[in-house]
């Protein structure tokens, strides 16, 4: 994507203080879109993350606001500070999200069975990953609605993650929103809107992961720039043909043309294809 493939539109990223979200804010700004970026307590954290972008690139494309997507008012409030600040919405980007280290700092090597999860704790994650969505997509499609062209990218993950023993409420929470998108892109179908997940494909190297983990460990994870290109062909004109889609962004291959690229990344979202 050049540096103005995205000129002139405007997207929300929830969670975009760290990891997947800050890069895909940066790839957003960089593409030449406004960006909101979000998160529910770290303000610190986005600020320093939106001047840090701005300064990379010279202009004041990013926008850090402080909102929590469990509460509908915040909701509404980032959507609607976001139309105010930079004239229009086009682009929203459900990253938020809280992972299994909420419920062990151990978790990769001592699994949690489901009873043992705290049911505090259990409805946190529920909140984030599956109401949080929700929340963000109906305060947004109004607007999107009155302009005939939009973009939903839910952040979800592999299939064998969701089926992954000791991983309640985790991977449940992404199942739903898998179903999310397939329901979301039925209703607003003929509308100009599309609903697609987008996942990196793999372990990725971001705050989910806890710090004890080894070397050798972390020396495979994904890197979180993993997501950008994927995403910025799905928020682009050129994918307005595909919804209720997933795309694997580990399978993107950056040597093809993009249409190429995408084509062998995608399926539908969903269970229609469950080997990843």
């Amino acid at each position: 994507m050049t540096a103005t493939a995205l000129e002139g539109r405007v997207a929300i990223v929830t969670g975009g203080g760290r990891g997947l979200g800050q890069a895909m804010a940066l790839g957003l700004a960089r593409a030449g879109a406004n960006v909101v970026i979000s998160a529910a307590r770290q303000a610190e954290e986005i600020l320093g993350v939106a001047d840090a972008i701005n300064t990379d690139l010279g202009a004041a494309r990013v926008l850090a606001l402080q909102a929590d997507v469990t509460r509908e008012a915040d909701c509404r409030r980032l959507v609607e500070e976001a139309v105010a600040a930079f004239g229009g919405l086009h682009i929203l980007v459900n990253n938020a999200g809280r992972g299994m280290k909420y419920v062990s700092e151990a978790f990769l090597t001592e699994p949690t069975r489901f009873w043992e999860v705290e049911a505090d704790t259990w409805r946190t994650i529920v909140d984030t990953n599956v109401n949080g969505p929700f929340l963000m997509a109906k305060a947004a499609v109004p607007y999107l609605l009155e302009q005939g062209w939009g973009r939903i990218v839910n952040i979800t993950m592999n299939h064998d993650t969701m089926r992954r023993a000791g991983f309640s409420p985790y991977g449940p929470s992404k199942a739903a929103l898998e179903s999310e998108t397939v329901i979301w892109a039925q209703d607003l179908a003929g509308s100009g809107i599309t609903v697609n997940g987008l996942l990196p494909g793999g372990a990725t190297d971001t705050g989910m992961i806890p710090e004890g983990v080894s070397d050798e460990v972390r020396s495979g994870l994904l890197q979180p720039e993993v997501m950008v290109e994927p995403l910025l062909w799905l928020a682009s004109d050129a994918s307005a043909e595909v919804t209720g889609a997933r795309l694997d962004a580990a399978r993107w291959d950056s040597t093809l043309p993009p249409e190429q690229a995408a084509a062998a990344a995608l399926e539908p979202a969903g269970w229609a294809n469950q080997s990843r």
